[in-house]
């Protein structure tokens, strides 16, 4: 039950409920979605509309790509305005931040599709973003990957904002996107792990604890409004919740392997030395002349080749040291330069080695900071700062808001785009629901020995309240001829490599479409399926 606020606490929600904004969304939403199914033949009440959320898992670019196309494919089959929720992590999150920034992108997938295959991203209007960033106090890593994401490999500024949907119609689904709180999701109270933020509000799904999310990133305290701030945009939304990179360990270790690498390579250009992070900068490097020996002061290739076959906490010290190095040549050039675009950029490079040293990302005002609330972690709210990352890192599909009577969801629709072993997703939210108490389907084990070579969709039957998934794996033994040549497209379209070629992004988008496209019968089975237990629940 929602209790009674305190005018001290009018700005927190405590409740296990959606809000009244999403709530009166959903059902204008399910308008659009009875005219949808009875289009399709399936016919039921108004008060008997099925629940459908479609989940797009992470996976980079690859997962980017493979959502608009699963998407677009349903668009053409009839199916998506079927759909009531649209939910993201990591990289579908990049295709959503796209897509809504058009309020009837769910009626032109042709349009977002050939939209985004022709789009540049004007140098000049990244930098600009960069310039109003950089001095925030919350500036911090996450920043620069959200531009390099945006602007590198999605060719878009998208600068509206999560809370403009809430004037929006109903015209497309209702979308949710997911982060996890980076000191909690490995040792914290399950309750603590996972973020979840819509249009009206965002917060801890467990917990029950909201603030509207238009003040998402403002400064509160004990339960108040202390001092309110701006909105984040989708660019920095972008980095927060494709920040696979924020995780430390075998990440870090990779991303220092790969500095090391750019670094010696800093005779060619800076775009080299910092490629990670300043890919968007191309045009400038004519500019830049005289940072072309940035990298002059670092030890020779056999020290760095002898720290990278060490163990990681001299890979760690080492990877400082470069760090403060190379702070020290930029700081010393810096001073050199007269005040312009040039002097500008070493003042970024500086603060962003600063940022790489202490790998901080995801840097966002506690709203539970000082809140009094009997099931919240002491830790939670003794923190001024929360750290918001890619919730890919704990489970890979956004299963969580979506299990249980919160959502009452009656169909899942997984599209599955993750890298790894497959089904992994599928039984990390069995786990993660059956801690927390929540129904969730039956996983035979029998299905598990096919993740090599899988079909092109299960349906994984909900019992009683949980809700049924329709699976369909990127990759399957309907255009693979076997599991090598599985294990080969994904190595070819792996999650951290660069930026996709067109022809790329075209043969993701192709094959998620003829998933979606050949299975159109076996999902609309399901949604009928649904549609019959909906209406079961209502008498």
């Amino acid at each position: 039950m929602e209790r009674a606020m305190t005018a001290s606490e009018k700005s927190i929600r405590d409740t296990q409920r959606v809000c009244a904004g999403e709530e009166e969304y959903v059902h204008k939403r399910k308008k659009i979605v009875l005219e949808s199914l009875r289009s399709l033949g399936i016919n039921c009440a108004e008060d008997s509309v099925p629940r459908i959320a479609v989940l797009g898992s992470g996976g980079g670019e690859r997962a980017a790509m493979s959502l608009l196309g699963s998407l677009h494919q349903m668009e053409k089959d009839g199916l998506l305005n079927s759909v009531l929720y649209l939910a993201g992590i990591s990289g579908s999150t990049w295709s959503m931040a796209y897509l809504y920034g058009d309020p009837e992108w769910s009626t032109k997938m042709d349009k977002a599709i050939s939209k985004l295959l022709d789009s540049e991203v004007d140098v000049h209007e990244a930098l600009v973003w960069l310039n109003k960033r950089v001095d925030d106090e919350d500036f911090s890593l996450t920043d620069i990957w959200g531009l390099v994401t945006s602007a590198g490999i999605m060719k878009q500024m998208e600068l509206w904002h999560p809370s403009d949907e809430v004037y929006k119609k109903p015209t497309n689904p209702y979308p949710v996107y997911c982060a996890i709180e980076k000191h909690f999701y490995r040792d914290g109270p399950p309750e603590g792990k996972w973020f979840e933020m819509s249009p009206h509000e965002s917060g801890f799904t467990e917990l029950g604890l909201f603030v509207e999310t238009s003040l998402l990133g403002s400064k509160f305290e004990s339960g108040r409004l202390v001092e309110m701030l701006p909105e984040m945009d989708m660019v920095k939304l972008q980095g927060i919740l494709g920040s696979a990179l924020a995780s430390e360990g075998k990440i870090r270790e990779f991303i220092y392997n790969h500095m090391q690498k750019y670094v010696h390579e800093a005779h060619e250009s800076v775009h080299h030395a910092f490629h990670k992070f300043t890919s968007i900068f191309k045009s400038l490097v004519a500019d830049l002349k005289a940072v072309v020996h940035l990298g002059e002061q670092t030890e020779s290739n056999d020290v760095v080749m002898e720290v990278q076959s060490g163990c990681l906490d001299d890979k760690e010290a080492h990877y400082h040291q470069e760090c403060q190095n190379l702070i020290c040549v930029v700081e010393e050039r810096k001073e050199n330069l007269e005040e312009g675009h040039l002097k500008s950029f070493y003042v970024f490079v500086k603060k962003a080695l600063h940022l790489i040293m202490k790998w901080e990302w995801g840097t966002t005002n506690n709203f539970l900071y000082k809140y009094q609330h009997s099931s919240m972690p002491k830790k939670l709210t003794s923190m001024e700062d929360i750290h918001l990352m890619d919730a890919g890192i704990l489970m890979n599909v956004p299963y969580p808001p979506f299990l249980g009577e919160k959502r009452d969801i009656d169909l899942i629709i997984a599209p599955e785009y993750s890298a790894g072993n497959l089904f992994e997703t599928l039984t990390l939210a069995r786990d993660y629901a059956k801690e927390l108490k929540k129904p969730f389907p039956d996983i035979p084990d029998k299905v598990l020995e096919e993740k090599d070579w899988p079909k092109d969709l299960y349906v994984f039957d909900g019992k009683e309240k949980a809700p049924t998934i329709v699976y369909l794996p990127l990759f399957n033994n309907k255009n693979c001829k076997d599991a090598d040549e599985i294990k080969a497209r994904m190595t070819e379209f792996s999650t951290f490599r660069g930026p996709l070629s067109k022809d790329e992004i075209r043969t993701l988008i192709e094959t998620s479409k003829e998933n979606i496209k050949r299975n159109k019968e076996n999902i609309m089975e399901e949604i009928k399926k649904a549609a019959q237990r909906r209406n079961n629940k209502q008498k």
